[in-house]
C-alpha cells in the first residue's frame, strides 16, 4: 500500500513540474517552419512578460525594430521585450500586448500550455478571431 501513495505522489508531483508559462521558449518561423528565436517569459509585478535572448539566424542578429514607434524605435530585436503585461486568469494569461518585431505592430494577446512543453500563443487585433496563433517549445538552458 505504502508503494502505492509513493507512486500517486510521484505521478503528481512529476505532472505538476514544469506546469508553468515561464522559462525559456523556441519560436518557430510561421512562414518557413525553421527554428526562429528563443524567448524568456519571465514574471515581474505579477504580471508576464517575454524577451527575445537569442536569434538563430546569423544575418538577423544585429536587425533592429525599424518600424517600432516610440521607445522601441531602432532598437536591437535581440533583448527587446515583445510580450507585456498579462495578468493570470485560470489557466490563461491575457490582457497584455505582444510586439511583433517585423513589422513593429502591438497586437492584443493570451497566452495558455497546451502541455508542459507546449505554449499557444494567441495574437489579434480586436477579438480573438481575427488573429493568428502561434506555438512555442519549451527548451532547457
Amino acid at each position: 500500500m505504502k508503494q502505492v501513495l509513493v507512486f500517486i505522489f510521484l505521478v503528481c508531483f512529476a505532472s505538476a513540474e514544469g506546469q508553468t508559462i515561464f522559462g525559456t521558449w523556441k519560436t518557430i518561423d510561421p512562414d518557413t517552419g525553421k527554428d526562429e528565436s528563443i524567448i524568456e517569459v519571465f514574471k515581474k509585478n505579477d504580471k508576464a512578460y517575454a524577451k527575445v535572448i537569442e536569434i538563430f539566424k546569423e544575418e538577423d542578429r544585429d536587425k533592429t525594430c525599424i518600424y517600432c514607434k516610440g521607445p522601441n524605435k531602432d532598437k536591437p530585436i535581440l533583448g527587446l521585450v515583445i510580450l507585456k503585461g498579462l495578468k493570470q486568469d485560470g489557466d490563461e494569461w491575457s490582457g497584455g500586448k505582444i510586439l511583433d518585431p517585423k513589422n513593429g505592430k502591438y497586437y492584443k494577446c493570451y497566452i495558455t500550455l497546451t502541455t508542459k512543453d507546449k505554449l499557444k500563443l494567441r495574437g489579434y487585433i480586436g477579438i480573438s478571431l481575427l488573429g493568428r496563433t502561434e506555438y512555442w517549445y519549451r527548451v532547457e538552458r
